[in-house]
């Protein structure tokens, strides 16, 4: 792709991101979704691969069917209340459609079927914008009107997509699906306490895009695309993989990572909201995002493969990627004990 026109692409979606996460009112939050919505689609199909294409046309007619649902739901909204104002969605009708516009695009279930195909189609920094930058608007707009939502709804869907995030990642072979699924299962620890405490939904939101960006630049780095190529990957780069693989345990949850940090905050709210029964189905459903995580990182660094590879030790990677990894990958292991900080924000 021409530089210029990556340029121009990598600016729109820092637009219409900042565009929507800083308005109040819902046609300013409409554009900047759609000025986003049209930034990415070159991005996914720049390969001209007829999968790529695919994927991007099937983002294109999700987006566009949810930013639909957005706009109606906000003129509902202003015929019955004549409130524009993000935060004034007092409409029960309104709200529910709402809810349903952001779980498309954000990938919860039900809404989940386009996702993982999207990211199948992408390339991994295409997968990483997908994962990461593209969800922040959809999660400002419900961290903006969780008051007004209907917390039934909410933890359905949180526990559905759990479950299946959980469930459909058990027999991928694809490490762009495994993390598509990785993905639909933490919205779902996201979802079901952003009306409780929507600041802890962000906190999470960004400790998760910390270690995803940290799983998806060493899988970038490594040009891995399946569990097979992850296999062999160890003779290329030992202690890129070593790194990985605590990456991939912190994204599952473990202690002493940092991705123990959300969940644990997450079931000591449920708990203090007295819905103690929603924190044990999540927590227990969790376990299925554990098992495709350690197989993933036994994949990486435990598993040699039976015959030897053509690959020499690659001991000099490229500088600046090294430096980012590194970063990234220390805030992913190594935050949990900076967490009476981090609970001085929430």
């Amino acid at each position: 792709m021409n530089p210029h026109a990556k340029l121009v692409f990598s600016l729109s979606l820092v637009l219409g991101t900042t565009i929507t996460i800083s308005s109040n009112h819902w046609m300013m939050a409409w554009t900047g979704l759609e000025i986003n919505t049209l930034a990415i689609i070159p991005l996914i199909s720049k390969s001209h691969h007829p999968r790529a294409v695919e994927a991007a046309i099937k983002y294109f007619l999700v987006q566009a069917a949810a930013s639909a649902l957005v706009l109606f739901s906000s003129m509902t909204n202003a015929w019955f209340t004549g409130q524009w104002d993000i935060t004034q969605l007092n409409h029960p009708t309104s709200s529910l459609l709402v809810t349903t516009a952001i779980a498309m695009k954000l990938g919860l279930v039900p809404f989940h079927f386009w996702f993982p195909e999207v990211l199948q189609g992408s390339s991994l920094t295409t997968a990483l914008l997908l994962s990461t930058v593209m969800k922040f608007p959809p999660i400002t707009i419900l961290f903006l009107t969780s008051h007004s939502l209907n917390p039934t709804l909410l933890t359905i869907m949180a526990i559905a997509s759990a479950a299946l995030g959980g469930w459909m990642g058990l027999n991928q072979t694809q490490t762009r699906k495994i993390l598509a699924f990785s993905s639909i299962s933490h919205l779902g620890w996201m979802a079901i306490v952003i009306i409780y405490n929507p600041k802890l939904t962000l906190m999470t939101f960004y400790l998760y895009t910390l270690m995803t960006t940290t799983v998806f630049l060493t899988l970038h780095t490594t040009k891995t695309l399946n569990l097979s190529t992850l296999m062999t990957s160890w003779t290329k780069t030992p202690m890129l993989n070593a790194a990985l693989m605590l990456t991939l345990l912190s994204l599952a949850g473990l202690p002493p990572l940092t991705g123990f940090l959300p969940k644990w905050l997450i079931i000591r709210e449920l708990t203090k909201q007295e819905l103690t029964a929603a924190a044990t189905v999540i927590t227990m459903l969790s376990l299925l995002g554990l098992f495709f995580y350690l197989r993933l990182a036994y994949y990486s660094t435990i598993t040699l493969p039976p015959n030897s590879t053509n690959h020499m030790k690659q001991w000099h990677i490229d500088k600046p990627t090294t430096i980012s990894i590194a970063m990234f990958t220390s805030l992913s292991i190594s935050l949990l004990p900076l967490s009476p900080m981090i609970l001085t924000t929430i």
